[in-house]
């Protein structure tokens, strides 16, 4: 089947005031009348609920944790991208546009990017408009830094905390609604099951994670702002809570998951320490604008760094990509890494990393501007490793840090589920096979303020108000198929903890479709699935009752989830036979082992159709074309 991403049409450069135009509105005394579900309030999340409160629709919020401060957005570091060009070194909304096209390896719709390109800007004044503490040049001017896969310096940032700022700039919107009485706050929630009605999006079942409540909340559409799944390979850079569950239910309920073995690699985080550590610590990208990676040029050379010689180091970015060196973009960096350890010059423990130096830029700028540009990054690694990175070189590894993949959604961020609308990492659209650094704090709040105010509109004007209330069969039928999957946990009492199967279930796949995939590692992992997955219904340990707090209930379901997920995700990476971006498949590459893409018989997203847990789904696709951009060789070097 093909799929239609309803693209405007036209010159590119028109084509979001175009579709603006044109697309439908609802005045401001019939928008109280409409209610919206936005199930996460991270960037996407929070800066949506904001934006519809203020327009002046009724708006309830879902997150599961006990505040929107703690969504996962914290956690982003080195900055948020966009193309005001301060710095005035050949930066445009063109330029932009390409770099995230070429970065996702021409695996992305052309016009969504336009539009992310576009209103990057308008979210700067924005996050100004709200204090976002940027910081700034020494003429009081917005400073920039490079990220990887540009050679502009157009990413704003806040030290290494750039998300957790942008959040509060966010939170601060959403309080105000909140405060104001258009948004209305379920803390402590977690989205169990969509709830469709005639084949539209109507409701959510939540289950209270303090009094363990299942019930239903309706509306006129639903907007899923969950972030991403990459905790599938369990060691990730994500926090533990974030889970795949809200987009694998509203997939088994018809909503198309899209390109889920397109996973991004984080080439900068701190290496692993052990086998029952229970995530990874992101190391920012932006580290990379003044460390430089290396690892020493003999086998065995185990000297303390500081102690090699500079003839004896191999600067391997510098060397293998001369036009971009240490910003090679994510998933190339990555596998730079990886190639160096396996060819047994890895540094640290199991020889399972990379140094990051910055003894140089020291050496230039003085450790004062090192510190005032990174000064928390460097905190954070000495308080983890015991190391001080301004005297000793940083030792970093590649980690599993995002989802490029997601539900399908067109051009108005709505999945193929009328009413659904996806927003933020949980979907597919302007990414491709790779993420450019700092373009994710960009994609949510592009959404959020800036994008899904006008399309939801379109949807709503359409749609009649309050069509479906919590006493309709199919909230009654979701709340009872919830509760009789919750007893189902609760009723194995076997012998193994829902952890020994997520570790289990991240080795496999972190060993067979991690950085590199074959047919035979994704094969293994398709054979081996359906046993994991029945000995987990058979001997999983779930303690307590439904009736309470009760963390072990919610990381079973999520890791049941995961469980059926990761076929998926090998199911995708197998049939997609070329290598792109972060979807390195080893039987496709060039002689230099840069990724070899297959434009003829793969230019399209993959979109995937639930038929059932034991049964293929069913593949349908979109086809990409480029017309402001022309295919080519993704080449850095």
């Amino acid at each position: 089947m093909i799929l239609d991403g309803k693209s405007p049409t036209g010159p590119i450069e028109q084509t979001w005031d175009k579709h603006r135009f044109e697309m439908k509105l609802v005045n401001p005394a019939n928008k109280r009348k409409y209610k919206v579900l936005v199930v996460g309030t991270g960037l996407a999340g929070a800066s949506a609920a904001a934006s519809l409160g203020e327009l002046g629709y009724n708006v309830e919020a879902f997150c599961y944790q006990d505040s929107p401060r703690r969504a996962h957005s914290i956690a982003a570091q080195g900055g948020i991208n966009a193309a005001k060009n301060y710095p005035n070194d050949g930066d445009s909304i063109r330029r932009l546009f390409y770099d995230t096209v070429k970065g996702g390896d021409f695996r992305s719709r052309e016009a969504d990017v336009w539009r992310l390109a576009q209103v990057s800007n308008n979210i700067i004044d924005q996050c100004v408009a709200q204090g976002v503490p940027f910081a700034r040049d020494y003429g009081g001017y917005l400073d920039n830094r490079s990220f990887g896969g540009a050679q502009v310096s157009r990413t704003f940032y806040a030290r290494g905390q750039t998300g957790q700022q942008l959040l509060l700039g966010a939170y601060s919107a959403l309080s105000r609604q909140i405060k104001a009485g258009t948004v209305k706050m379920y803390p402590r929630t977690e989205m169990l099951d969509l709830v469709v009605v005639d084949g539209e999006a109507k409701g959510i079942t939540i289950r209270d994670l303090v009094t363990g409540e299942v019930r239903c909340h309706v509306g006129d559409a639903v907007l899923l702002c969950t972030g991403g799944y990459v905790n599938v390979f369990y060691l990730s850079t994500n926090a533990m809570g974030c889970s795949v569950t809200a987009l694998w239910r509203a997939y088994k309920k018809g909503a198309y998951f899209a390109n889920p073995c397109y996973t991004q690699i984080h080439p900068t985080c701190i290496p692993q320490s052990g086998d029952y550590q229970s995530k990874l610590t992101l190391m920012s990208e932006s580290l990379r604008n003044d460390g430089r990676c290396w690892v020493p040029k003999n086998h065995d050379d185990n000297r303390p760094p500081n102690d090699i010689p500079e003839e004896d180091r191999d600067y391997y970015l510098e060397r293998k990509y001369p036009s971009f060196g240490n910003l090679a973009p994510r998933d190339i960096a990555s596998r730079a890494a990886k190639e160096q350890c396996d060819d047994g010059r890895g540094v640290g423990p199991g020889g399972r990393g990379v140094y990051l130096d910055f003894r140089d830029a020291i050496e230039r700028l003085g450790a004062g501007l090192i510190r005032e540009r990174y000064g928390n990054l460097f905190e954070m690694y000495e308080l983890i490793t015991a190391e001080d990175g301004y005297k000793v070189p940083m030792r970093i590894y590649p980690a599993p840090h995002y989802a490029m993949g997601g539900l399908w959604v067109d051009y108005n961020l709505m999945s193929n589920l009328p009413g659904l609308f996806v927003l933020g990492e949980a979907n597919f659209s302007v990414h491709g096979a790779n993420r450019l650094g700092a373009s994710a704090l960009m994609q949510g709040l592009a959404d959020g303020y800036f994008i899904i105010p006008y399309t939801i509109a379109d949807y709503l004007a359409q749609t009649r108000p309050g069509a479906v209330t919590t006493d309709h069969p199919e909230c009654a039928q979701s709340i009872e198929e919830v509760n009789a999957y919750r007893d189902r946990l609760l009723s194995v009492n076997g012998k193994r903890t829902v952890t020994d199967f997520m570790r289990e279930l991240g080795h496999l796949i972190w060993e067979n479709a991690g950085m590199a995939r074959s047919e035979e590692s994704l094969t293994e992992v398709i054979d081996k699935i359906p046993a994991i997955r029945e000995e987990f219904w058979q001997n999983v340990r779930v303690t307590g009752n439904g009736n309470q707090v009760n963390q072990q209930l919610e990381n079973a379901g999520r890791t049941a989830d995961f469980v059926e997920f990761a076929e998926l995700l090998a199911r995708d990476a197998l049939h997609r036979r070329e290598s792109c971006g972060g979807h390195f498949r080893v039987e496709y590459q060039y002689e230099d082992g840069e990724a070899k893409r297959d434009d003829e018989n793969f230019s399209y997203s993959a979109a995937w159709e639930f038929k059932g847990v034991d049964r293929e789904p069913e593949l349908h696709k979109e086809p990409l074309k480029f017309e402001s951009v022309e295919l080519a060789v993704r080449s850095y070097k």
